[in-house]
């Protein structure tokens, strides 16, 4: 009898303490001071031009009536979400460069995880939104603004940032809860989910076949959507027999392509590829991509390939020397 109630307890020790670490240490990318000093120099201008460049489109967009349209609005969230999905790494790593602790909590870890997972949800579901704002505009131009009305848009904004908070509970909870008892030590410049799970003390193989199906939803089911308006859209700028307009109707859907590019690629070789080809040095490269110079590059192309964009930044200058 003792024997059991024995085993019973030692059973259920990990389901009372979700684990035996407190915190974890992220080691990021060098241990040298010199290195770690030389890229603070470097991240710390992209992080604040990210920054200041999603927030300039935001501003205009709000500020010029001429960009109220589907388009723009959609454009904003995607530079909100820019700002956001950024800055639950970059600060802290901006941090960790300088100091000599780069330890962070169980529940700040847990956090992290959860607010970039969630964010990085949201902008994949955002991109087929916005694939589909410009199959409408190209497909059927003449009802643009009758089939994307404002209630709609709302309702699809709205919708992507409840689907990628709701599906992010699945992986935050799953990873979270498994048994923690060290190492601490995380291969990594935040809390990502594959670099902490290789850290836990049981067989992890369920959670990455959650984390498989859900990869397969956040990531395959978007691209494959995407690539279906374009295909759409391609057969449409076809038709068009003014060469100058077809031209035009390619350029509005380059910007979009563009992001879509650097977002989707460096995310599929991170959470689609097999196990075995897990390497923490390449990813944490990798994941600069889709996490920091995907949120500098996009007010770049927005705004540089875009007379509506330029229009409004120098109105708005126009007024602040007035």
């Amino acid at each position: 009898m003792n024997e059991i109630l024995t085993a019973s307890t030692m059973w259920m020790i990990p389901a009372q303490n979700q684990s035996w670490v407190s915190e974890f240490i992220l080691l990021g990318f060098s241990s040298d001071p010199t290195t770690n000093s030389i890229l603070f120099v470097v991240f710390l201008p992209i992080y604040l031009s990210s920054v200041l460049g999603n927030g300039l489109i935001i501003m205009l967009v709000c500020l010029d009536t001429q960009l109220h349209t589907p388009m723009y609005f959609f454009l904003c969230i995607l530079s909100l979400l820019d700002m956001s999905y950024v800055t639950t790494t970059m600060p802290q790593m901006l941090v960790h460069l300088l100091a000599h602790s780069q330890t962070i909590s169980f529940a700040g870890c847990w956090m992290q995880m959860y607010m970039f997972s969630a964010l990085g949800i949201t902008e994949s579901t955002l991109f087929v939104v916005m694939a589909y704002d410009r199959y409408v505009a190209i497909c059927y131009p003449l009802r643009y603004t009758v089939i994307l009305n404002w209630g709609l848009c709302i309702w699809l904004g709205a919708g992507t940032w409840a689907c990628g908070f709701f599906s992010s509970l699945l992986h935050a909870f799953f990873t979270m809860n498994l048994p923690y008892c060290g190492p601490n030590r995380v291969n990594h410049y935040f809390c990502e989910g594959p670099s902490v799970r290789s850290l836990a003390c049981m067989d992890t193989h369920v959670i990455e076949l959650v984390d498989l199906v859900l990869s397969v939803f956040v990531v395959v089911t978007p691209i494959s959507l995407i690539v279906a308006s374009y295909i759409r859209i391609a057969m449409a700028i076809l038709k068009i027999k003014s060469m100058q307009a077809r031209c035009k109707a390619f350029s509005t859907c380059a910007s979009h392509l563009t992001v879509v590019t650097f977002f989707y690629a460096p995310c599929t070789y991170i959470y689609m590829r097999p196990n075995s080809s897990y390497s923490p040095e390449r990813d944490k490269q990798i994941s600069l991509f889709y996490n920091v110079f995907t949120a500098l590059l996009n007010p770049v192309v927005y705004s540089l390939r875009n007379k509506d964009i330029k229009r409004a930044f120098l109105k708005v200058m126009g007024h602040g020397r007035v």
